[in-house]
C-alpha cells in the first residue's frame, strides 16, 4: 500500500498530497523547512559510496512543509464537491431518515431541487438514501413534509484533506484531526 505524503505550507497550511518521489525532489533541493512523523512514509535507496561502500539512504517524513510562501491562500478555495468526500462528511447518514446505510446505497440529494435552481454545492448538497430521495422528488424538504436532520457545511482545509485521503497512514490522520473545529462530524 503506498501512502501519500502532506506537503504543507511553511506555516503548516496543507497544500496536496504528493508521491514519495515528489517529496525526494524536494528534499534533494534543500526545499523542506520542516518535517513530522512516526516513522519514515519511504525509504528510498541510492547507489554505494565507492569509498566507504555505503549505500545512500533518503528517509521520506509523511509530512513535510516545503520552504517559501504559498502562491494562494488556501483557507479562502472552497473544497471540491464529490460524491465519495459528501457521504464521509454526512458519515453514510441520510439526512432525512437518519439511517446508517452502505455506500452503495447512498444518493447526493439537491436540498433546493436542481431542476429549480438548486446549486451543485456543499451547502445545498446532503446524503440520502434512494427511497427517501425518490420520495422528496424535486421539492424542498419543506414542500415534502421532510426535515432535514442534521445541516449541510463547508469542510474546512484539514477535513478537506481527510475527507480526500484514501490511505492515510494513522500518524497523518492523527495531525489532521488535531487541527479539526470542536464541531466537525469527522471528529
Amino acid at each position: 500500500m503506498q501512502h501519500h505524503i502532506l506537503q504543507l505550507d511553511i506555516q503548516g497550511t496543507p497544500q496536496s498530497w504528493i508521491t514519495a518521489h515528489e517529496a525526494a525532489c524536494a528534499y534533494a533541493t534543500g526545499s523542506v523547512a520542516w518535517e513530522q512523523g512516526d516513522a519514515p512514509a519511504a525509504v528510498l535507496r541510492g547507489g554505494h559510496n565507492a569509498r566507504t561502500g555505503k549505500q545512500s539512504l533518503l528517509r521520506i517524513s509523511p509530512i513535510i512543509a516545503l520552504k517559501g510562501c504559498a502562491n494562494t491562500n488556501l483557507f479562502d478555495v472552497v473544497p471540491t464537491v464529490s460524491k465519495a468526500k459528501l457521504l464521509k462528511r454526512d458519515r453514510y447518514t441520510c439526512a432525512y431518515c437518519g439511517e446508517k446505510h452502505a455506500e452503495a446505497d447512498l444518493q447526493v440529494e439537491h436540498i433546493h431541487p436542481q431542476s429549480r435552481g438548486g446549486s451543485t454545492s456543499w451547502m445545498n448538497l446532503v446524503t440520502a438514501d434512494r427511497w427517501c430521495n425518490s420520495r422528496k422528488a424535486n421539492l424542498t424538504p419543506e414542500e415534502a413534509r421532510m426535515p432535514l436532520l442534521y445541516l449541510p457545511y463547508v469542510p474546512n482545509r484539514f477535513e478537506d484533506f481527510i475527507l480526500a485521503g484514501r490511505n492515510i497512514r494513522a500518524d497523518v490522520h492523527e495531525w489532521l484531526a488535531s487541527r479539526l473545529p470542536k464541531h466537525s462530524r469527522l471528529c
